[in-house]
């Protein structure tokens, strides 16, 4: 998934390819007696996928964002309950008048894992790099004309224009967290150095092992370490939680969240999400290049049907990307399943039937798989013939970032900002435009918004923008799902987020 970027976005760079446990695999955790004393001791989280790599400024996996997220600091973070920005390794802000010159005041006594103490000098460098290499989150830093460190406590950022989600572009997830001034970047792929609550100690083609860092600036966590190890196999997955192999897992198959829920050998969390699951067809390649073939494919299907074989009663079918809970909602849904319409305007495009459509999807997200097996056996109806496609996570990110596909489904993950939703993904040549898609109109309405200071004119530039892109099917978009997630009964101080940052620091075992 996209941790925004799953995949942040699903969509990444490329990957180190690990795999993961089987079914039939034993999962031993190592810990012995030590997680049921005292509160400490080890914590084993079962994840569904493998990281691509460990460098925050380059991955856009939400596999990777969850090991970060206990690695590294930003200087704000979204609190856990509205998401609104928070202070972290920045304690205050201070905005000039005309909303161009930013000044950050920075957390005194912060060290990094290896020893080196914080200043404004590891910010500049920090995203001077992400700017200066056009990392994967350099978009988020397009207004940012200056960042300068008058002293080292503070960091000013000059813009070129007001940007009035800049808080949330600095820190709504860990893809612009702070890396030390002058560190060995090519080591940050495999050997992650952050201020955060627990350091990398270790990995292998099955985990990654975090101890906790006694240097940390914050409050010191209970646990000693956190092992993510990857179990592609949601029954695997819970088999581990209830045999007490495995501590916590978000791999939860949709249809056993009922049962869970009444289930008093585990505990299970359930919030709506600020995510979006999609398909997108490639823009570049003929026929998919012609909007009545994309339009004609949103016609033929049957979004609750795929929902409901998806993701049971976890999800909501949105015709849009933001989700109902959201004040940024825009309730818009033209496509209606309609064979009719939808071969009609397979006609006007000149498509001769049968047309195939290479669907990409990824064994290590089943639901993408699940949803295509639906969305094929609807499409036939229309002349459409889907060759689905399962890739490894590793494959599918190159694939997409190559342009080498006829359609896929991911998701995007822990949007905050509606630029989030639709800046990267559907502006001309934005840096998640994986489809390739392209308007005049929609660039026109993602500018404006982007610096409207006012939130209610800012909303109806973005649902402006929303029409066009769904009219247009730059993106067809499916479902928002629930976060769901399962630990072990009588672990204290873990909050499910509606962003699902996953957060260990505050976790403590039985005892």
């Amino acid at each position: 998934m996209r941790r925004r970027a799953v995949l942040t976005s699903l969509a990444a760079s490329p990957l180190v390819v690990a795999a993961g446990c089987s079914a039939g695999e034993g999962v031993d955790t190592g810990t012995g007696d030590e997680g049921s004393a005292g509160g400490g001791g080890a914590f084993v989280a079962a994840i569904s996928a493998v990281p691509d790599q460990l460098d925050p400024h380059k991955t856009t996996a939400y596999a990777s964002f969850q090991v970060l997220e206990n690695v590294y600091d930003t200087l704000v973070v979204p609190s856990a309950d509205d998401l609104s920005m928070q202070p972290s390794l920045a304690t205050s802000w201070e905005t000039s008048p005309d909303g161009l010159t930013w000044t950050f005041t920075l957390a005194e006594g912060v060290t990094f894992h290896d020893g080196k103490p914080f200043t404004a000098a590891d910010v500049v460098f920090s995203y001077r790099r992400i700017i200066d290499q056009e990392l994967a989150n350099s978009a988020k830093f397009a207004t940012v004309t200056g960042v300068s460190a008058p002293d080292d406590t503070h960091v000013v950022l000059t813009l070129s224009r007001p940007t009035p989600n800049l808080l949330s572009r600095l820190g709504g997830f860990k893809g612009v967290a702070i890396v030390p001034e002058g560190v060995d970047e090519a080591s940050l792929a495999t050997k992650a150095v952050g201020t955060g609550p627990f350091t990398l100690q270790g990995s292998s083609p099955s985990e990654i092992s975090l101890e906790r860092f006694d240097g940390y600036w914050g409050q010191a966590p209970a646990l000693e370490g956190v092992t993510f190890r990857f179990i592609t196999e949601p029954a695997a997955a819970l088999t581990g939680l209830t045999t007490d192999q495995v501590q916590w897992t978000d791999n939860v198959p949709p249809q056993r969240v009922a049962a869970l829920a009444e289930d008093d050998a585990v505990e299970l969390g359930q919030v709506a999400s600020v995510d979006y699951w999609y398909l997108a067809m490639n823009c570049a390649k003929a026929p998919f290049d012609r909007v009545e073939v994309r339009r004609a494919i949103a016609f033929a299907l049957d979004r609750e049907a795929i929902t409901e074989a998806a993701r049971f009663d976890t999800a909501r079918v949105n015709q849009t990307a933001i989700p109902q809970d959201s004040e940024w909602y825009y309730e818009y849904a033209p496509f209606e399943t309609d064979v009719d319409q939808a071969k009609q305007l397979l006609q006007q495009a000149g498509v001769t039937t049968p047309l195939t459509m290479g669907l990409m999807v990824t064994s290590e997200y089943p639901e993408t798989v699940t949803a295509a097996q639906v969305i094929a056996s609807q499409l036939e109806a229309i002349g459409v013939q889907v060759e689905i496609q399962t890739e490894d996570l590793a494959t599918w990110l190159d694939r997409q970032g190559r342009g080498d596909f006829d359609a896929f489904m991911l998701g995007w993950l822990a949007n905050l900002d509606p630029a989030d939703f639709y800046e990267e993904q559907h502006r001309t040549g934005g840096p998640n435009n994986y489809q390739g898609y392209s308007s005049l109109v929609t660039d026109d309405l993602l500018d404006r918004a982007a610096v409207e200071p006012d939130r209610a004119t800012r909303k109806s530039l973005y649902d402006q923008a929303a029409k066009q892109i769904v009219d247009d099917v730059s993106y067809l978009y499916l479902y928002n799902p629930d976060v769901v997630q399962v630990w072990e009964p009588g672990i204290t101080g873990y909050e499910v987020r509606a962003d699902r940052a996953v957060n260990f620091d505050t976790v403590a075992l039985p005892s």
